[in-house]
């Protein structure tokens, strides 16, 4: 309990106007905490799309704002947990408009999300597709995508490879691709 004893008084305006924590003050925020901070972690992790790091900043945030108003505990108000969950949820929003107002801001602790699962059915008759498409092009336009597309080389890599200029690369993909796109519509595949 120091820990969270410390913590208030860094905190807390009634701390930094020299008022003491009092046990009555911990007994509080160890009730608030026993008998609502699950809910309060389940609903937080719901606001922050799964993000525990921030969803526990929600919940301590919230029960200092409790322990900050505790007019706002009083039961004739209202269930004490409707007031939690509403001043999480408001909290989450205020920290979402902080982030997307900052145009610039970088996160990095975010994972990003998995691609969407693929049919492996899907992906072989894509495969097929793009393979019977790639046989109906011209040898040189059919090399210079596999060079540059399939096996990811640069213009000057793919020209070396080929034994071409590098300029010839680049305008013979732009007509490759042209090539591609007509004849995937000749297959019925794009519009």
């Amino acid at each position: 309990m120091t820990g969270l004893r410390a913590l208030l008084r860094r905190t807390c305006p009634r701390a930094s106007r020299g008022g003491a924590i009092t046990d009555r003050d911990a007994q509080l925020l160890r009730a608030l905490h026993d008998e609502h901070a699950d809910a309060l972690l389940a609903h937080a992790l719901r606001l922050t799309g799964g993000d525990r790091q921030r969803a526990e900043d929600l919940v301590q945030e919230t029960l200092l704002r409790a322990w900050r108003h505790p007019e706002a505990l009083d039961p004739s108000r209202g269930p004490v947990r409707g007031w939690l969950f509403t001043t999480a949820r408001n909290l989450a929003i205020d920290a979402w408009r902080r982030r997307t107002a900052r145009g610039g801001e970088v996160v990095t602790d975010e994972v990003p999300e998995p691609p969407p699962t693929v049919d492996e059915a899907d992906r072989a008759v894509e495969a097929w597709t793009v393979a019977e498409a790639l046989a109906r092009l011209s040898p040189a336009h059919r090399d210079v995508l596999v060079e540059c597309f399939y096996q990811g080389r640069s213009v000057n890599e793919a020209a070396a490879r080929l034994g071409i200029p590098p300029g010839t690369v680049k305008s013979r993909t732009h007509y490759a691709l042209r090539s591609l796109r007509l004849v995937l519509e000749e297959m019925g595949v794009t519009r």
